[in-house]
Order: structure tokens, then C-alpha cells, then sequence
């Protein structure tokens, strides 16, 4: 008896040791992403659009500022308003302190992870340990007051300061409250990669600055009905979340400063001489080519002579975000006028010299296509200026205003790829208008939502306006080689902003590579591009989540897409399917076997049946087919014509083909046959071919022809990582030895 049991334990024992062993054959990979998703209620609704009791805060800000071009301090004082359009009553406000990633307690300096190898580059250890010498950033808060002047109690928490209200804000009511602060300007060759998204440029030469000022003021968080406020701290990679609102700014800046800004300028007859205005007025007209407003024989006398006098540039901005601004001698001046809908938008460039001639020809062209595939792809570009700036290695955006990078050589020469990357960051930083300037989602929690989805529509743009430019992001392949990659580095879509290893192959060009796919391969161009600009017009000037964006796209398509949410944006599984086996089979003509009078032939043993084929050598297998089971029809009473289906089939080909999963993402399976004539045929079957098993299947498929080739994923449509096992017949691989002994001999 105790041998027995013991004999059924180890028997258990293996059984269980050999279940955990194997690869789970059903991962809910096709499972609804109900339970995921945050429940719909009446502030967002199951299919995705903003519910019926929607609502958002909303900020307005009147801001004075000087810049000091000697010392580079900015100093400002701000009134803000704040609406609270919430159900809740609010005790206290949180605002944005981003400047204090650069204070001497940085938390970002404390959670960089570092090490000192045996040789180390002065620039990496100054960056690894945020060695910025004599510099000391950070907001210095002068005070904070009432509109009658009383003070207001605040807390600040690293980059988050909370100001305590001495009456409690109730819904529909508004509060007002001056802000006085300064910091230094940071030069950005001196500081940390993450915290370089604004500051100055110096050049020796001519001993002039180019400033860059961005995350300047002290900005009101996002309070909404998914978080409540928005108050995660800063650390430099997750960016930024904000409230819309109005801004009238007044900007102070040496005399022969050059200003571009949000919104639009208010004093133009104060600020710019009587040639530059001519030339604005004519730029405003012209929708073919840019006209120059400052030109650089301008800016080369003002670089000179350095101005000590100030002036004064009003701008005045609606329903934004966030506001910038660009101020130099330096700067050279372009501007266009471009349609867009019923509305003209004025592109306008800022570069020094130094960026020239590659800036002069262009920039504002790269504003204008940008404008014009993102407004066809998601909505009418609403605002009335869009602005690129050019300063040393950057890609930054703000609404109606960003900085890049591309600066040709010394002597105005530049290569091809300079070329190239300069459209394409343009391109890409002007689109950062639509995401998530417009569409404005939450930059601190989800960087997938602004970064992924604008570099698709880049893409999208590149395609169109500059065909001859190869593309770093969008096709399937530029995701090959970082999913083929170790899991230990990779990180899903759905994370938080600050967790991403690679950013860039994650959260920018994985993205990317999904919708396209998602375009081309699953849904289609017609449905996926309607689906896909109707959640840009449902969320234009929101606060979209990304349970809003995936319900919106079925919604608005009709196609089941959650198996595609789940691999794509919540694991970090990879397509890799392989083709197993193909067999050749026909059907054997009708006859009988004297032995056993009106039988059917039998089918081929089982060793034959399952015996595996190299290629289509061998010749077909035989297989019979029997006449129906009376038991099939049931209680019907008409009857198939057997005999003439059966016979209809004789002179087909039947082709089985079995796949496998071993990559874990459920992907299309898309079929390209060859045939003995030389013709070819392609069919996909659509990614629920793997529901009922996620890891192997097995399929028929009727063809007239003999087939001499089977390829699946032919055009790499589906990121597959391992296209060697993807041929039947093999295609066998010819070693880098081998391909050196034949070129030697």
C-alpha cells in the first residue's frame, strides 16, 4: 500500500512538475480590457467621448517678465486666475515649480543612478553627478498674496508648491492670486540631459546669448475627475500636464531683441521698425514661399552694436496650455501665411546665422506640411501662429512655439542626414501642437499618449511632403530590432513616463510602429484614419486618458481591438510566428477496393499523414473523402449532391499549413503564395485565427494551382523578429564564413 501511494505521489509530482513547466496554452490574450479600464461614468462614456457632465479647470494668466541678458535672470510677477468647474471644494491649489529640477536638491540628481568606470569623459561624470559648477537654479519665490495684498500660507515640496486658501474655492466659483518669483537662466551646455528642455545659448564668436525660456513661471497643476490634482513631482523624463486658460504676457528684453512667442504679438508698432512691418504684412499674404522680416545682415549689425535699451513685447494667447518664448539680437526672421480650413496661420521661423542656409530653406516650409497632413489627420489647426526656433541640439515644444535642432557647418555646409534630421524634428515638434498641446493629455503620467501618437502622424507627413527621406519610425521594422532585444530592459507602453529604460525605442518608435500597423496591416486606412480623427475632435482642448483613446477607436470602427491593446500596450511580448509545416494533399479520385466492395480507400497512415516535408518534391498526399453520415443532416430532409462536390475537388490543391506562436503577441497572419506558373497571391487572416489557441494552429487552404513557395509576413507588415523561419520551403542561411570563402575563391 505505501508503495503505492508512493508510486501515485511521484507520479503527481511529475505531472504538476511538467504543467509549470509548460507554456500556459491560454493567456486571456483575447479577453475584454473591461475590468482593465477605468468603469465609463457620466464624465466619460463607455465608447469614449466625453460624458454629458464633463468638465475642466481652467487658468488665466496676466505675467510681466525681464530678461537680463548680463546677469540672466528672469524676473516676474503673475496674477492667476483659477476656475474651479469641479464638483469638489477645494482647500488648496497645486502649482508647478519645474525650474527646481535644477536647485541644489534635486531629487532628480538623487534617483540618477551612476558608476565611474576606469575611464571616464569630464562631460559624462559632469552629467552623471550634476556637476554645474558655479550655477544654481531653481525658483526663488518672493511672494505669494491676494489680490488685496494679504499673504497666502504655501508648502513647497521640490517641484510642487501648495498654496493653502484661506476660504475654500466651491464649485463655479473663481480665485485670484499674485505670484512674484526669479531664477537664473541655465546654459544649456552646461546641465543635465533631462533637465535640458529650456535656457540660453552663448556664442563666443560674437559673445551673444539665444535664449530658450521655457517652464518659466509657476504653473497650475491639472485637477480633473481620473486623478484629482495632478501633482506627481517632476525628475525630467515624464513632461508635463496643465489646465487651458488665457495668457496676456509682457515680455522686457534689450531693444534689439527679436521676440517670437504663444500667441500674438499685441504691439507691433512699438516693437518692430517700419520695414519689418511691411514685411509681416506682406509675409501675411504670402501662401507660396516665406518672405524675411529681420534679415541676416540685420541681425549680424545688432549682434554688434548690443544694444543697452529695453523694450516691452506684448503677446496675448487663448485657450493654451503653456506659454514660451525665444528672445536674441541673433535672430533671423522668416514668416508664411497657410491655409488651413477657413483659417490663415501664419509659420514663422527664428535662426541665428549659424543656421543658415539650411534654415532659410527649410524651416518654415517643414511648418507649413506639418500644419497642413496633421490638421487632414486630426483637426483643423486652430491656432494662429506655429513658430520653430533654432538653438544647439534640441527638440522641444510648447504651444505655438518650438526649439530645434539641425545647424549645418561652419562653412553652410550640412550632409544629407543633417538635412534629414532637421525636417524631420521640426516636423515633430510642430505636430506636438495637435499632442498634446490640443489633445491634452497627461505628458507626467503617459508619455505613450503625446510621443507615440505624434510620431505616428510624423510619419505620416514624412511620407507625404518628403518621400526621399528615409524614416527612423513608423514601418514595423523600426521595432524589429529593440523587440528582438532583452525583456530585462523593456518596459510596457502602459507605464508610468519615469519608468521607460529606452524611451525612445518604447514609448516613441513602438508606439509608432503599433498604429501604423494597426493602419495598415488590422483595421484598414478608411476605418482606422476616421477613428483616429474622431478622437482628435472629441478630445481637442480635453484631457483625454488612454481608456478614452482605445474606446474611441472601436467605437468608432466597429472592429474588437482589445487583443490589440493587450499585447501591444500592456505586456512586452513580441510577434515572432512560425511556419511549421505545409502539406501538400489531394483528394484521391473515387473508387473502391475490391476487398471491401463500396468502401472508400483509407487515408494514409498516420506515420505517412504526419511525416514532415522539406519541400513540394515529394509530390502530393492522398486523401479520401467519404460521402455525408446520414447522422449529419439531423431532421433535415434535403440532401448534398456528394457525388459532385467530391468531384469538384478531385483536381484541387489542398494545402495545410501549421503556425506557431512563439513570441507571444497575437498578430494577422498574412500568406503569400507562389505558384508553379509564377503568379502569386496574398491573403491574411485576421489575429482572432488564434483565439481559441494562442500558441499553435493549423489551417487548410483550397488552391487551383500547385504552389511552389509559401512565405507568411512577406512585407514585414507585423514586426515579426525572426523572418528565417517564416518560408516553406527553408531558406537555407549562408554563414559569414561562407560567404568570405566564396568571395575568396
Amino acid at each position: 500500500m505505501k508503495i503505492f501511494l508512493l508510486v501515485c505521489l511521484i507520479g503527481c509530482y511529475s505531472l504538476l512538475a511538467q504543467e509549470q513547466n509548460e507554456k500556459p496554452k491560454w493567456q486571456g490574450k483575447f479577453e475584454q480590457l473591461g475590468q482593465m479600464l477605468p468603469t465609463p461614468n457620466e464624465y466619460r462614456t463607455g465608447s469614449g467621448a466625453p460624458g454629458p457632465a464633463y468638465w475642466q479647470q481652467q487658468a488665466d494668466y496676466s505675467i510681466n517678465v525681464e530678461l537680463n541678458d548680463e546677469t540672466h535672470l528672469i524676473t516676474g510677477s503673475e496674477t492667476i486666475t483659477y476656475f474651479n468647474n469641479s464638483p469638489d471644494v477645494l482647500k488648496y491649489l497645486w502649482l508647478q515649480l519645474d525650474q527646481n529640477i535644477l536647485s541644489d536638491d534635486s531629487e532628480t540628481s538623487k534617483v540618477k543612478v551612476t558608476s565611474v568606470n576606469d575611464t571616464l569623459t569630464i562631460g559624462k561624470l559632469k552629467n552623471d553627478l550634476s556637476l554645474y559648477g558655479d550655477y544654481h537654479g531653481g525658483y526663488k519665490i518672493k511672494s505669494i498674496k491676494m489680490i488685496s495684498g494679504a499673504d497666502l500660507k504655501y508648502v513647497i515640496n521640490h517641484t510642487m508648491m501648495r498654496v493653502d486658501l484661506k476660504e475654500p474655492l466651491k464649485t463655479g466659483e473663481k480665485f485670484s492670486f499674485n505670484v512674484e518669483w526669479s531664477y537664473t537662466v541655465p546654459d544649456r551646455g552646461n546641465i543635465s540631459s533631462q533637465a535640458d528642455r529650456g535656457g540660453m545659448e552663448f556664442f563666443p564668436k560674437d559673445g551673444n546669448y539665444l535664449y530658450c525660456i521655457t517652464y518659466w513661471f509657476p504653473r497650475m497643476c491639472v485637477y480633473d475627475d481620473v486623478n484629482g490634482w495632478q501633482n506627481k513631482q517632476f525628475l525630467g523624463q515624464g513632461e508635463f500636464a496643465l489646465p487651458f486658460g488665457n495668457y496676456k504676457v509682457n515680455i522686457t528684453v534689450p531693444a534689439d531683441h527679436v521676440v517670437g512667442a504663444t500667441g500674438v504679438l499685441q504691439n507691433p508698432a512699438t516693437v518692430l521698425n517700419s520695414t519689418e512691418r511691411e514685411q509681416f504684412k506682406t509675409a501675411s499674404v504670402s501662401f507660396d514661399k516665406p518672405v524675411i522680416i529681420v534679415s541676416q545682415a540685420d541681425a549680424e549689425r545688432k549682434e554688434k552694436l548690443k544694444s543697452k535699451e529695453k523694450k516691452t513685447w506684448e503677446f496675448k494667447a487663448e485657450n493654451v496650455r503653456d506659454f514660451a518664448f525665444t528672445s536674441s539680437r541673433k535672430f533671423i526672421w522668416d514668416a508664411m501665411a497657410v491655409k488651413i480650413g477657413e483659417k490663415t496661420t501664419m509659420a514663422m521661423s527664428f535662426y541665428p546665422k549659424e543656421g543658415n542656409p539650411l534654415w532659410e530653406l527649410e524651416s518654415t516650409k517643414a511648418i507649413k506640411n506639418t500644419l497642413t497632413t496633421y490638421s487632414k489627420y486630426s483637426l483643423d489647426y486652430p491656432y494662429p501662429v506655429a513658430i520653430s526656433v533654432h538653438t544647439a541640439s534640441q527638440g522641444m515644444e510648447y504651444p505655438m512655439i518650438c526649439f530645434n535642432r539641425g545647424r549645418p557647418k561652419a562653412d553652410g555646409t550640412y550632409t544629407p542626414e543633417k538635412r534629414r534630421d532637421m525636417v524631420s524634428v521640426i516636423i515633430h515638434e510642430v505636430g506636438h501642437n495637435f499632442y498634446p498641446m490640443i489633445i491634452n493629455s497627461d505628458e507626467r503620467q503617459w508619455a505613450w499618449m503625446d510621443e507615440g501618437l505624434n510620431s505616428f502622424v510624423q510619419y505620416l507627413t514624412l511620407k507625404e511632403h518628403y518621400p526621399e527621406l528615409p524614416v527612423l519610425r513608423g514601418p514595423a521594422s523600426t521595432i524589429m530590432a529593440y523587440m528582438k532585444g532583452s525583456k530585462t530592459i523593456q518596459r510596457p507602453l502602459m507605464v508610468n513616463a519615469e519608468q521607460p529604460i529606452k524611451l525612445g525605442a518604447e514609448q516613441y518608435t513602438k508606439c509608432t510602429a503599433a498604429l501604423n500597423i494597426l493602419r495598415e496591416t488590422v483595421m484598414g486606412k478608411e476605418l482606422f484614419d476616421k477613428a483616429f480623427k474622431e478622437y482628435a475632435e472629441r478630445w481637442a482642448f480635453k484631457h483625454p486618458s488612454p481608456a478614452d483613446f482605445f474606446r474611441t477607436m472601436e467605437d468608432a470602427s466597429a472592429v474588437d481591438l482589445d487583443w490589440f491593446w493587450r499585447g501591444w500596450f500592456y505586456t512586452t511580448d513580441h510577434c515572432d510566428v512560425s511556419l511549421d509545416q505545409v502539406k501538400w494533399l489531394k483528394v484521391k479520385k473515387q473508387g473502391t477496393d475490391p476487398e471491401t466492395k463500396n468502401k472508400a480507400v483509407e487515408n494514409l497512415t498516420a506515420e505517412e499523414k504526419n511525416k514532415p516535408s522539406k519541400d513540394f518534391s515529394g509530390g502530393p498526399q492522398p486523401f479520401s473523402v467519404l460521402p455525408t453520415d446520414e447522422r449529419f443532416y439531423r431532421e433535415f430532409t434535403s440532401r448534398f449532391n456528394d457525388k459532385a462536390l467530391i468531384s469538384s475537388l478531385e483536381n484541387k490543391n489542398f494545402y495545410e499549413l501549421k503556425f506557431t506562436n512563439k513570441g507571444g503577441l497575437v498578430m494577422p497572419v498574412i500568406i503569400e503564395w507562389t505558384f508553379k506558373d509564377g503568379t502569386k497571391e496574398t491573403e491574411k487572416l485576421p489575429a482572432e485565427i488564434w483565439r481559441t489557441n494562442e500558441s499553435t494552429f493549423t489551417k487548410v487552404f483550397i488552391k487551383d494551382k500547385e504552389v511552389t513557395n509559401v512565405i507568411i509576413d512577406p512585407k514585414n507588415e507585423t514586426a515579426d523578429i525572426t523572418p528565417d523561419d517564416n518560408a516553406f520551403p527553408r531558406v537555407e542561411k549562408v554563414s559569414k564564413f561562407d560567404e568570405l570563402k566564396k568571395k575568396a575563391n
